[in-house]
């Protein structure tokens, strides 16, 4: 058990390493196609970030969530809510069958433009999310997004946590129960 943390370990931690490689210097999305009922912006991932940290919505995300009848509370709430999870449990599950399914559906929301690698890039910023606390934000995984722009379908945001959240629950319950057997 203990060789295949390390392994996972490994494969979470070369994860920026081959990104690094492939690209010259590490990739991550500096803006996010944000989409409302057939409406959509550019914004740049600080100006989420802004309205997660402070609930003030910059000019560039305040004027489409007008325009889509959205509050920008419940997008505050959606970047900043959180899911705890171990990140090695998360990337076993994530690349098992199951959980490529929910990379899937959860890809609907959250994608590259291309559309091409979307299981690949989703599951990238997920597990780079986990790996720095045990937890996953919208905000983070946006901010770790291995490509310099993100799709972000807000009207779908809320189901594809509700999707990822159902996937996570049960390792939690499992690192509980396996940390209660080992004495950790």
């Amino acid at each position: 058990m203990k060789r295949q943390a390390a392994k996972v370990a490994l494969a979470v931690l070369g994860i920026p390493v081959l990104v690094g490689l492939v690209g010259g210097n590490a990739i991550a999305a500096e803006t996010v196609l944000l989409r409302y009922r057939g409406f959509g912006r550019t914004v740049p991932v600080t100006d989420l970030a802004t309205l997660a940290e402070t609930g003030e919505a910059p000019a560039s995300v305040s004027g489409l969530l007008r325009t889509a009848n959205q509050d920008s509370a419940g997008l505050q709430d959606v970047l900043t809510r959180s899911l705890t999870v171990d990140p090695n449990l998360l990337s076993q599950a994530l690349n098992s069958w199951p959980g490529e399914l929910v990379l899937d559906q959860v890809g609907e929301a959250i994608r590259p433009p291309s559309g091409q690698a979307s299981r690949q890039a989703l599951r990238s910023a997920l597990v780079l999310s986990a790996a720095e606390d045990g937890q996953i934000t919208l905000l983070e995984v946006l901010e770790r997004y291995p490509t310099p722009q993100v799709v972000l379908e807000g009207d779908r945001i809320e189901n594809a946590y509700n999707q990822l959240a159902n996937l996570l629950a049960p390792l939690s319950i499992l690192k509980g129960t396996w940390e209660a057997i080992i004495g950790l």
